[in-house]
């Protein structure tokens, strides 16, 4: 088994994945089992393939990406400010198609959404844990490993929709939801390739990200459903943004990179350095 997973390591680690995160979604539909969906699949998963084929040495480069916080403040800020321009630009959208402006009290106190981000930030069963050191800290140097960092996001943000099914029988996810996780992985790459392969920032972005959602701004009757409906569609536009801005980045090919064994490619700094 561990000669399989050697030879096939992304393959393993997106079975694993998919299989680690929907294993309650039948039982759920079936015999109403509590847990449908496990956010930490991506993780789990990740653990498993980099300690099976590389052991300590693997698992420590892999937990370097998840933890690379060394970068200059203007990431931070991007990290940060991407995902509060798309709420602000999905509120003004959501307004102007004639939506009631929300009120400043609907956003809860500074100290409350600071405390939801913190503990997004380090809760293994929320998105931003559960699958930022998989998507971003295992597959994405992987995928990258000999393509261009525009194909293998194209490849990753399709997997990582498709991850999300479960959530359209169970968790109320609508069709054009879907395009936020792949909006949401172009993006991540721009800023993971310019952080020089940091996957704590992809994490803060993640957690920034749900910290507040529109939908929690008006009441289903007074907005919520277009509201819902804007959000994906301004994460399309902010992922397009960075793709066309910055084209030169998403051509060039990153070298081919073993990933047998050692799964090398983990340990590998993407080609654009991080800005300080």
């Amino acid at each position: 088994m561990r000669s399989i997973v050697a030879r096939h390591p992304m393959v393993t680690f997106f079975v694993l994945a998919y299989g680690l995160s929907w294993f309650g979604w039948p039982l759920a539909m079936a015999f109403g089992w509590p847990l449908p969906f496990f956010a930490g699949g991506p993780l789990v998963a990740a653990l498993i393939v980099v300690g099976a084929t590389s052991g300590w040495t693997g698992l420590r480069a892999w937990a370097s990406r998840i933890i690379r916080c060394r970068v200059g403040w203007r990431w931070y800020a991007a990290a940060l400010g991407l995902p509060l321009t798309v709420l602000l630009v999905t509120v003004a959208l959501n307004v102007a198609f004639g939506a009631p402006a929300p009120s400043s009290a609907q956003l809860g106190s500074v100290s409350g959404l600071a405390l939801i981000f913190a503990v997004r930030l380090v809760d293994p069963n929320d998105g931003p844990l559960g699958e930022e050191p998989g998507w971003r800290g295992f597959a994405l140097p992987g995928l990258q490993a000999g393509r261009s960092p525009l194909i293998a996001t194209l490849v990753l943000g399709l997997l990582v929709a498709g991850w999300h099914l479960p959530l359209a029988f169970v968790g109320g996810m609508q069709p054009l939801d879907f395009l936020g996780p792949m909006a949401f992985a172009f993006v991540s790459t721009w800023l993971f390739n310019h952080t020089g392969g940091s996957a704590f920032m992809t994490l803060v972005m993640h957690a920034a990200e749900g910290t507040i959602h529109p939908g929690m701004l008006w009441s289903l009757q007074s907005g919520a459903a277009q509201a819902q409906a804007l959000y994906p569609l301004v994460w399309c536009a902010i992922a397009l943004g960075v793709v066309l801005f910055d084209w030169g980045s998403w051509r060039s090919i990153r070298p081919s990179a073993p990933v047998r064994v050692r799964f090398d490619a983990l340990s590998d700094v993407p080609a654009v350095s991080p800005t300080h």
